[in-house]
């Protein structure tokens, strides 16, 4: 009896030491999605040809672009997993009411558009191996959403690049929190189209942006907690009023920052 006992014992600790070690990803798979994927044992992971950052206890971050590919792959310890990314439906937006010179700038406009795309990309390029993310993220302002990641936009009558991030209109003035924990890499002034901008590192190059502010109450190097007062909501740059751009990027993929609420905790998760 007691050989049986111990026979029952050890195949209920194989089975829980396989399902612990379990390779799974969680969040929806979903184009403009984040999602946290869970290797215990692995040692490399590889995603869109790039080495993901991997947490001590296995965890990692993958996203899916706005044009992300119906099957992707993911290569974990050199074994590749097929993944399957569902189509989202994106909305299309026609915006009238901006000044010409923000829809068809100027030679003298473009050498500042070339300021502001080499700043805010070179604040989102570290690599640090803080896990900031780990402890989940909360929208930064309350308001109404006033345009969706991933929208077609029509500019004046002009068609433009899809929207990279989310829009909600708030009162000018409104305090902005950061939506998670971090160290900010830039604090940015009177950028042609953002205007005034703030980029927070969450680690595993997973960066938050925060653009249109009115006023910015951090500096690059400061780290911040979640929910800290970073600014106020503003309509500099290329705004017809006041709201908050929040956009997010992994790996230098833009992904729709809604997702970040979903990240913690998600119970959404499949197998590979």
């Amino acid at each position: 009896m007691k050989a049986y006992r111990l026979l029952c014992l050890t195949f209920s600790t194989l089975a829980l030491a396989s399902t612990a070690s379990a390779t799974e990803l969680c969040g929806d798979n979903f184009q403009g999605e984040i999602l946290k994927g869970s290797a215990p044992d692995a040692k490399k992971v590889i995603f869109n040809d790039k080495q993901i950052s991997i947490s001590e206890n296995g965890d990692f971050l993958i996203a899916f672009g706005r044009d992300e590919k119906p099957e992707q792959s993911i290569i974990i310890d050199g074994k590749t997993y097929k993944i399957d990314v569902s189509p989202q439906k994106w909305d299309i937006q026609n915006i009238k009411g901006l000044p010409p010179k923000k829809v068809t700038p100027s030679e003298d406009d473009q050498k500042a558009i070339a300021r502001e795309r080499t700043e805010i990309r070179g604040a989102q390029t570290e690599d640090t191996l803080d896990t900031y993310w780990e402890k989940g993220f909360i929208k930064p302002v309350e308001g109404r959403i006033s345009g969706t990641f991933g929208g077609q936009r029509i500019l004046n009558g002009e068609k433009r690049n899809p929207h990279q991030g989310l829009d909600i209109a708030a009162l000018e003035g409104t305090d902005i929190k950061s939506s998670g924990d971090g160290i900010v890499t830039l604090a940015g002034y009177d950028y042609f189209y953002s205007g005034n901008v703030v980029v927070v590192d969450h680690g595993h190059k997973l960066f938050t942006i925060y653009a249109h502010m009115k006023d910015i109450s951090v500096k690059a190097g400061d780290i911040v907690s979640q929910g800290d007062i970073i600014g106020t909501v503003g309509k500099t740059g290329r705004a017809t009023g006041p709201h908050l751009h929040w956009g997010a990027s992994l790996n230098s993929i833009r992904f729709d920052p809604s997702s970040l609420l979903k990240l913690k905790n998600n119970k959404n998760c499949f197998s590979l």
